[in-house]
């Protein structure tokens, strides 16, 4: 007889699972089962990481809160020195109760004015009202008209004479910030190279930079029949919120450029 050859039904489609109680049932439930109990043994050792973290922060933090501070290391200085406070007074003044902020353009700006040389004639020395600093420009009713809108807050000057020859005019401008200030100082320097003034592009002043600081000595001497021929030089300075104006003045038709750069020199560093 011949053997009979037994095909095995195949599974339709979209049939996946073996039937109940069959070995493939079986054999399929045995290889599925490590893939779930891997997945959570991993859960379980996330979780006690994550504890343990928790744990050992907490444990941190209650020792230490149960420990003394560490004291901080000493001072260099043990016994730090401050002045005691003192009530206000008949002495009391603006400038000792800001004395920290205080500087010495803030204080008597007359004590800042260069003083005049050995041998030299003074002609006057003190503070000056603006219409007088006005009189000494062309146009005197606008000049004190820029002073006051400029905020012009002080004027000092003082003059002197040498030999009857040299006759200085040293004169501040204090404005109420370096904005009025620095507006003066760039006005009054930006004429000075036209042939109708010094006729020259003058030269700096020594420890200031050419924009802040410039001496125009004229380029020729005005003579007028009858009289002695004059030259005249001029210095104009910023520094901070003053202005240094400087007049020279010889009658005899000779001034040396480096004695009136000396002189803006030495009135710059008194500021």
């Amino acid at each position: 007889m011949e053997h009979e050859q037994t095909i095995p039904e195949q599974r339709k489609e979209g049939e996946s699972a073996p039937e109940p109680g069959t070995w493939d049932a079986v054999a399929g439930a045995t290889a599925a089962a490590p893939r779930r109990r891997g997945r959570r043994t991993l859960l379980l050792i996330a979780a006690a990481v994550a504890l343990g973290t928790l744990a050992g922060t907490a444990t941190g933090y209650a020792i230490q809160y149960d420990r003394e501070p560490t004291p901080l290391a000493p001072l260099a200085q043990q016994d730090l020195a401050y002045p005691k406070a003192l009530a206000p007074d008949d002495a009391t003044t603006n400038k000792t109760i800001n004395a920290n902020r205080w500087h010495k353009t803030d204080d008597d700006l007359a004590k800042l004015l260069i003083e005049a040389p050995g041998g030299a004639k003074k002609e006057g020395s003190g503070y000056s009202s603006l219409d007088f600093l006005a009189l000494g420009f062309k146009e005197p009713g606008n000049a004190l008209s820029n002073f006051s809108s400029s905020r012009t807050r002080r004027v000092v000057s003082v003059s002197w004479s040498e030999d009857d020859k040299n006759f200085v005019l040293v004169t501040l401008v204090q404005f109420s910030d370096r904005n009025g200030a620095d507006d003066y100082q760039k006005e009054q320097s930006g004429y000075m190279s036209d042939k109708d003034h010094a006729g020259n592009d003058g030269v700096p002043i020594p420890g200031t930079t050419a924009e802040l600081g410039h001496v125009w000595v004229d380029a020729k001497a005005e003579e007028k029949a009858g009289y002695l021929p004059m030259r005249a030089a001029r210095a104009v300075a910023r520094r901070g919120d003053i202005v240094l104006d400087i007049h020279y003045t010889n009658n005899r038709g000779k001034i040396a450029e480096g004695d009136v750069v000396d002189l803006a020199k030495r009135q710059l560093e008194r500021l």
